[in-house]
């Protein structure tokens, strides 16, 4: 019997610490099926894309798009299962040679030194002078053509006067249009044919709807009668009227006004022959 450690517990302890660790991948998959969500669910609620999920806990970190990407991509999916995403991210830094080396100053600030000195052209000098030159350009054309202005001026005034006097003098003989035929008066009426029948319709009070037709039943008028318009009809029998508000017509027929009392807004109908007035 020997006193001392048995060769049970002389035998090497289990490494669990590198080999035996989950990967990231690994650990960000069990904690989000833990939570019970899935790939879109997460990719929703982070709004990493689906593919870069599915990369990463696959241990595929290329798709990130680089170091700084595949950081920001695992702390965010680890906040969002309920992890702390610093444990992840020193595995991911040793796994992945660390934090990138940070660009030295001195570089830096020697390009920063070097490069105002490669000037381009200085362009803001060159407009200036530019402007400069234009503005220059237009005051001695003003100042040179300054006396030619004032006889421009003058002959322009002369010129205008001239035409307009002259354009004045002949003043020529206008044409007066031909008025427009003019609804036959009393006394017209009164002088119309006695071998026609004559109805002048006049709307002095409102306007009313017209319509007159010969004695072959063609139309001579259809349409609306303003307050204040007339017309006059002539047919060698008859004429037939339809009048949509009677109350605002006055009928003069032969010559002659016809008296009947229309109703506002009553419609008539009414026939005139060479013998009216009377309501045929």
């Amino acid at each position: 019997m020997s006193i001392g450690n048995s060769p049970e517990d002389e035998r090497p302890f289990e490494d669990v610490s590198e080999e035996a660790r989950p990967s990231i991948g690994r650990v960000l998959k069990d904690a989000r099926l833990a939570a019970g969500l899935t790939v879109d669910e997460i990719s929703t609620a982070t709004r990493v894309r689906i593919a870069i999920v599915h990369a990463i806990e696959a241990d595929d970190f290329a798709p990130c798009g680089g170091d700084v990407y595949a950081r920001g991509h695992i702390r965010t999916l680890a906040r969002a299962v309920h992890l702390d995403p610093a444990p992840l991210l020193d595995q991911y830094a040793a796994e992945h040679g660390g934090r990138p080396a940070p660009t030295p100053a001195a570089p830096l600030f020697e390009a920063e030194r070097i490069r105002p000195e490669r000037r381009g052209p200085n362009w803001t000098a060159a407009m200036v002078a530019a402007i400069v030159v234009v503005i220059g350009f237009v005051g001695f054309t003003a100042v040179k053509g300054g006396g030619g202005d004032s006889s421009d001026k003058t002959q322009l005034a002369e010129g205008a006067t001239a035409s307009t006097s002259t354009s004045a003098a002949p003043a020529p003989k206008k044409t007066k249009p031909a008025d427009p035929k003019p609804a036959p008066s009393d006394s017209a009426i009164a002088a119309a044919p006695q071998d026609k029948v004559t109805v002048q319709v006049s709307a002095p009070n409102g306007r009313s709807w017209i319509s007159a037709k010969d004695h072959n039943g063609r139309m001579l008028f259809d349409g609306l009668l303003n307050k204040g318009e007339s017309k006059t009809f002539q047919d060698n029998t008859k004429i037939n009227l339809i009048l949509g508000d009677a109350g605002a017509i006055e009928l003069y027929v032969n010559g002659k006004k016809i008296e009947d009392q229309f109703q506002p807004g009553a419609v008539e109908r009414l026939t005139y022959t060479k013998g009216d007035p009377q309501v045929g």
